[in-house]
């Protein structure tokens, strides 16, 4: 993106002070001045997140509850139904779930929503399947907060459920025997950004202590790590001790699926892997056959033992995840043509819809173009008379808000401030358009301008070595929604070289003298402009994998041409 780039100025005093204090780079330290200002007690903390510093789980409403009926059903023998939700969240709690209760003897029958049998949450398909399987109880993962109707039929059938979710709680009673979500009103915990994942590792715990017998539940913080960070979860409190934690279980390969889906991710090369190498390599790859058909599979992969099995899985996701990349493809393209055709590009909000496109793809979709418009956009895939649509939009802006605004133009929608999903009909999708539009003009003051997406937010400091200012950035780990890594500006860079790669733009850059690879995503259309220009850019800083990881690369955000 060309732009006019802010220069954040030199480090401050108190930033050259923190930096001899703490032993950072004073490109780093700088950050931390701006960013945690007045917060130095706690630096040294929040630099190394242990899980001893967890929140003590006692004011989780309802898991004292939870644990004890689990525990009742595993002394029975019980039969058990687990019921994740299609997304990587769901999947993940879904398998923790299923691990623990099995590791304790229990029979388990776990089962996946379905974006083309019932669709997001306890769907009436899904009641079905639970009052099919014969179990006693149900456990909810990553649904149940707004599905009290099946809740409701669920009991009358004899079954009990626990639910765990996360999602905003409706103002009508769940008729669950135990509902765990943070959200809920009469809940006093005080940590609210947990993802399901991160609720059902803390259920497993309280389940070994119920139970009396060993179990480490610190085995499955691969899955919490993977399910967090996909759900978009806030990167901070418990949440960053978590992945943290979890990173680090991941990338020792114990969990021979999860090391499989790795590998297709990094191209086969082993490595230390960051929340970025989360949402960008292995999430996609446990959402993809869920945005296209069964989401089994995924579910199968983590829970799979046996790691010949385990890399047959890793490779039919893996076909799978190049189908789903072919469709986005086309899809991206007709989207962003209608925008165009529409003079859209500059309104507050935008919706799209079209018969026959893809309803599982059409979040990535949002996404995309969330991204690249720096707008909120809505993406509709449209069947017959109504259509199934999300709703995407850039960092800060409160989704779930603004779709309350248009919900008189909708059937029905759910999800939260980061992303959401909706179901309109065909003939009111120019009303919504127009709401959607107007939801977004009102806009809040601390929403984060989407303009500024791509302003740096720290200067490279002239006197740090690079893979110092690396080393220390990965201490920041992990970053992303809640605790994002630093943009660093970097003036007057020579652009030696510069070529498209699949649509992404390679570059060869002069950083102070020193040559250092440059990858601008989306922008390979950019390759003759820029070569032997000389810009000030907008980038993070990132091993260079390609060349070993003892190098560094920056990952271009943003560009401003020099004369």
């Amino acid at each position: 993106m060309a732009s006019r780039l802010a220069d954040p100025g030199p480090a401050s005093a108190s930033a050259l002070a923190l930096a001899q204090k703490v032993g950072l780079s004073f490109t780093v330290a700088a950050w931390l001045d701006r960013d945690r200002a007045g917060d130095e007690a706690g630096l040294a903390r929040w630099l190394e997140p242990k899980l001893a510093h967890l929140t003590p789980p006692d004011a989780l409403k309802d898991l004292e509850l939870a644990a004890d009926r689990l525990a009742h059903a595993v002394r029975r023998g019980e039969r058990v139904a687990v019921f994740g939700d299609y997304d990587c969240d769901g999947i993940t709690s879904c398998a923790i779930v299923t691990e623990l209760l099995r590791a304790f003897g229990a029979e388990v029958v776990p089962l996946l929503a379905s974006r083309f049998r019932g669709g997001y949450g306890f769907s009436q398909p899904a009641l079905e399947s639970v009052v099919g399987s014969g179990a006693r109880l149900l456990v909810t993962c990553d649904c149940g907060s707004s599905d009290a109707p099946r809740l409701r039929a669920l009991a009358e059938h004899g079954i009990d459920a626990v639910v765990i979710d996360h999602h905003l709680v409706p103002a009508e009673p769940l008729p669950a025997l135990a509902f765990l979500n943070p959200h809920r009103p009469d809940c006093g915990f005080p940590y609210k950004g947990f993802a399901s994942c991160g609720l059902a590792m803390i259920l497993g715990a309280s389940l070994r202590r119920a139970l009396d017998r060993p179990f480490d539940v610190r085995t499955l913080l691969d899955l919490v790590a993977v399910g967090t960070v996909a759900d978009v979860a806030p990167l901070d409190g418990d949440n960053r001790a978590l992945v943290r934690k979890g990173l680090e279980v991941l990338a020792a390969g114990e969990r021979v699926g999860l090391s499989a889906l790795a590998l297709a991710g990094t191209g086969g090369r082993k490595r230390a892997l960051s929340s970025e190498d989360v949402a960008f390599q292995i999430a996609p790859r446990i959402n993809a056959p869920g945005r296209l058909g069964d989401p089994m599979v995924s579910l199968e992969v983590l829970l799979e033992k046996d790691p010949v099995r385990a890399h047959e899985l890793a490779h039919e996701i893996e076909l799978i995840t190049k189908k789903r990349r072919e469709i986005q493809r086309v899809l991206v393209a007709e989207a962003l043509a209608e925008v165009d055709a529409r003079g859209s590009r500059e309104h507050e909000g935008i919706v799209l819809g079209r018969q026959g496109w893809h309803v599982g793809i059409v979040g990535i979709v949002a996404g995309r173009l969330a991204s690249e418009l720096a707008r909120p956009v809505i993406i509709v895939a449209l069947a017959g008379e109504s259509g199934r649509g999300s709703a995407r939009a850039p960092a800060g802006f409160r989704i779930h808000d603004a779709l309350v605004r248009c919900q008189d133009t909708l059937i029905g929608f759910g999800g939260h401030q980061a992303a959401a999903g909706l179901e309109v009909r065909a003939d009111r999708l120019d009303e919504l358009r127009e709401a959607w539009r107007a939801a977004c003009a009102l806009g809040t003051e601390d929403q984060i301008d989407a303009r500024a997406a791509h302003q740096p937010d720290v200067r490279l400091d002239e006197r740090d070595d690079l893979m110092h200012v690396l080393a220390d950035l990965e201490r920041l780990e992990p970053t992303g929604h809640g605790n994002p890594a630093p943009r660093l500006f970097l003036p007057a860079v020579d652009v030696l070289g510069a070529r498209a790669v699949k649509g992404h733009l390679k570059l060869e850059l002069s950083v102070r003298g020193k040559r250092v690879g440059g990858f601008f995503p989306e922008n390979g259309d950019k390759a003759e402009e820029l070569l032997r220009g000389r810009l000030n850019l907008s980038a993070r800083l990132k091993r260079d994998h390609y060349r070993g990881g003892d190098a560094p690369e920056l990952l271009v955000l943003g560009y401003e041409k020099l004369a």
